[in-house]
Formats: C-alpha cells, sequence, structure tokens
C-alpha cells in the first residue's frame, strides 16, 4: 500500500455494518456505517451507490489523502506539464490525456471535499468532519489517528473493495 508516501493522512480497513437507504433527499445515495478492522475508528460515509455499491459486511479500504501524487512533489494534487518554455501549464483532470492520475489509478471511488470541522480535540476520542461536494463524512476515533487532519484542509477520499 502506498502508506509511506507523505501524503496520505489516514489509511485502513473498514467493514461496512449498515446502509441506510431510507430517510434519504438523493436517489442515487445511501449512507454507511463501518468500522475499522486496525484502528478501532468509525466511520460515516454518504457515498454514490451507482457507482460504487456497499452492502453490510463488505470490506474496503479507505485512504484520505492531501494530494493524488505518488509523491509528495506537488501540492496541488496533480502534476503541471511542462510546456517546453518553462512554464508548467494548468494539471489536466481528464482522463484521455493519458497521464497516470497517481493515487487515483490504485482506487476505484474517488471524491475531492473539504474538512470542515473538528470535534473532541481534547477528548481521547475525537471526529474529523467533511464535505465531498454534499457526500458527508464523519470519522471517529483516537485523536493520533487523525492527528494529520486539519479543518480547512482539502482532501481526496479514496476507497477500494
Amino acid at each position: 500500500m502506498a502508506s509511506s508516501s507523505s501524503n496520505i493522512l489516514f489509511d485502513d480497513l473498514f467493514k461496512v455494518s449498515a446502509v441506510d437507504r431510507d430517510g434519504k433527499k438523493f436517489d442515487r445515495v445511501s449512507r454507511i456505517n463501518a468500522k475499522s478492522e486496525n484502528h478501532e475508528m468509525d466511520l460515516t460515509l454518504d457515498i454514490n451507490t451507482d457507482l460504487w455499491p456497499l452492502v453490510p459486511n463488505d470490506t474496503f479500504s479507505f485512504v484520505l489523502a492531501n494530494s493524488l501524487t505518488t509523491s509528495d512533489s506537488s501540492g496541488d494534487g496533480m502534476n503541471g506539464v511542462n510546456e517546453g518554455d518553462g512554464e508548467t501549464a494548468a494539471p489536466s483532470w481528464r482522463l484521455d490525456t493519458g497521464k497516470s492520475m497517481g493515487l487515483a489509478d490504485e482506487y476505484e471511488y474517488v471524491m475531492y471535499g473539504k474538512v470542515y470541522k473538528f470535534d473532541g480535540a481534547a477528548a481521547e476520542r475525537v471526529t474529523a468532519y467533511a464535505s465531498f461536494g454534499g457526500l458527508l463524512m464523519a470519522l471517529t476515533g483516537a485523536y493520533r489517528h487523525v492527528s494529520n487532519i486539519t479543518v480547512g484542509d482539502n482532501i481526496y477520499l479514496l476507497a477500494r473493495k
């Protein structure tokens, strides 16, 4: 796993305990509850079930990163292309460029969002909250496992079964 890379903020395996399809406001979105296998963390996450369906007892790898690059060479998450005149072009998000997307190539489900709240900084168990275009995440557990996550940070959520 790419956890040795300095852009990984959190990395663990989770097992889905429940998928809430009732009371939802969007047709293709479900809220999952999952428990980590290694760090005793709890995860509540809204996912697009058309793109990435999950059912109870599914196990998935979950990563939070501040960049998609496999090295910490660029702070924007993508590598620019040198135009030959010394300037670097804007990074491309398009898949048809033929360029590697770094960490995103290794995962099935990728979202980009922002950490908007951090609860319980003085407590033993804390919760980090992030929004990915309205799809919400709450990651709860020991502070030492989420200490790299900061309010206001833009982050990538990457997951695969």
